[in-house]
């Protein structure tokens, strides 16, 4: 039986665009329709991307002591949130730690510093380590994601070798302001153009979960359909304790894919990544998700901790991706390394934050309830613990 979502999705093949009506109605659809709106989306999917998965990996660079009052962010000025607190990685630090990405099996490196936008110091640096990580590993993609831009900062980093510049609107304009004060939205979009102007791919994406409207998340996907960005990361709101938003549960897994799939029909072309929140609020449809989503991040996130990379892997390939520019021999390959590497740990006692030596993270290895709080990430970046790759 033809459904409304496949005659949406034949509309977009045939060169069509989605509606501001078509998103909101993708949004409401009962959750006994689900699986309808995840196989026409899915067929957008598979025409621009087929079984493919882009793999990133992030890197903090700075973390914590950040000026600015996002309510939603466990970095802010004014958060509690126990997270890491550390100046600027050096250089030998940021490929250890993007080395470790790579060699996971991510592709794209996305370095990542706190605070409302960085210094021309804070430039070199990055140029510096850019120049250093595109040396020591051929074909890596560089995303940089540093804050506001000033003029002149945008065309440093593309010279530098950078590939792509991550600044999230992170919701709709007419719901900016109940997020944050010490920014506009103007000054986000004012970035995107700088970066985009300097020929660094666009990387921008949302939020989903901070008392927005579905006609505000409709809002949002349209006005990063708008700025063309080329990669759209949708997080899902992680309510650290300490923050104003500590209490904040409004998703399930199910409206988690619909506004995945609510992206795909928006933006079909565009990389859609399904970013922080993703083993929290996702849960058992993570890989559902993968069917109207094409991107991932590998591992930990900026100062929560993810699942376990292999626990990332095994859930590709057993749902028949595999990882964008890998063939299907070298991503097997790269699993077994993975399982060595756990075998290894067990064998040695991991000392993970499950304390029972899985290694895992939240909803990893059944030793959180999901809705307890994020796990604030105790490895990998401006720690002396392997990380999560």
């Amino acid at each position: 039986m033809t459904t409304a979502f496949d005659q949406l999705a034949d509309r977009i093949l045939s060169g069509g665009a989605a509606t501001a009506e078509d998103a909101v109605a993708v949004l409401r659809t009962p959750d006994t329709e689900l699986m309808n709106v995840v196989a026409a989306a899915g067929r957008l999917r598979r025409e621009h991307f087929g079984n493919t998965v882009k793999v990133n990996y992030l890197v903090n660079l700075k973390s914590g002591l950040c000026p600015e009052n996002c309510n939603y962010c466990s970095q802010a000025l004014g958060s509690q949130a126990p997270v890491l607190k550390y100046s600027w990685l050096s250089k030998d630090e940021t490929l250890e730690q993007a080395g470790a990405g790579l060699r996971g099996g991510a592709t794209r490196v996305c370095m990542v510093s706190s605070g409302r936008g960085p210094s021309d110091r804070d430039i070199d640096k990055v140029v510096e380590m850019t120049s250093a990580l595109k040396d020591a590993h051929e074909g890596v993609e560089v995303c940089a994601c540093l804050g506001l831009l000033k003029g002149g900062q945008a065309e440093r980093l593309k010279a530098a070798g950078v590939d792509a510049y991550n600044h999230n609107i992170n919701t709709a304009e007419s719901h900016h302001d109940n997020i944050v004060q010490t920014h506009t939205y103007e000054d986000r979009v004012d970035t995107i153009g700088k970066a985009k102007d300097a020929g660094l791919s666009p990387c921008s994406g949302l939020i989903a979960g901070l008392g927005e409207t579905d006609e505000q998340l409709v809002e949002a996907l349209f006005a990063l359909k708008e700025l063309d960005a080329d990669s759209i990361p949708v997080n899902f709101l992680m309510p650290f304790d300490g923050t104003p938003y500590e209490n904040t549960w409004e998703l399930s897994p199910a409206r988690c894919v619909k506004i995945l799939a609510m992206a795909r029909f928006v933006c079909p072309d565009k990389e859609i990544r399904i970013a922080g929140g993703r083993e929290m609020h996702l849960r058992s449809l993570q890989a559902t998700a993968l069917h109207v989503a094409n991107s991932i991040f590998l591992g930990d996130y900026l100062t929560s901790e993810g699942q376990d990379a292999l626990a990332d892997l095994e859930m590709l390939r057993d749902n028949g991706f595999i990882i964008l520019g890998m063939d299907e021999t070298a991503f097997g390959e790269l699993i077994e390394e993975h399982r060595a590497k756990a075998a290894a740990r067990v064998a040695g006692g991991c000392g993970s934050s499950c304390g029972d030596g899985c290694g895992g993270a939240a909803g990893a290895c059944g030793g959180h309830d999901e809705q307890e709080r994020p796990v604030i990430r105790r490895r990998g970046a401006g720690t002396d613990v392997a990380a999560n790759a």
